[in-house]
């Protein structure tokens, strides 16, 4: 059985921020925690930065014939 991880995360967007709670199985979590590490940035803006690249790649793909 996995185990689960809950935390708690502030998004920034334009000005605006919106806090959410986010669970995570435990070896999700701790492989988040290690590429922001490996990349300088805190978990926050790990997870914003790779949510940022899928909105990117899902609006490029939606606006492709």
């Amino acid at each position: 059985m996995s185990s689960w991880c809950q935390f708690s995360t502030t998004i920034s967007v334009v000005d605006h921020e919106s806090r959410i709670t986010l669970r995570l199985p435990s070896d999700l979590h701790a492989w988040l925690v290690a590429q922001a590490k490996a990349a300088h940035r805190s978990l926050n803006s790990e997870i914003v930065h790779r949510l940022e690249g899928e909105r990117t790649a899902a609006q490029a793909d939606a606006e492709s014939p």
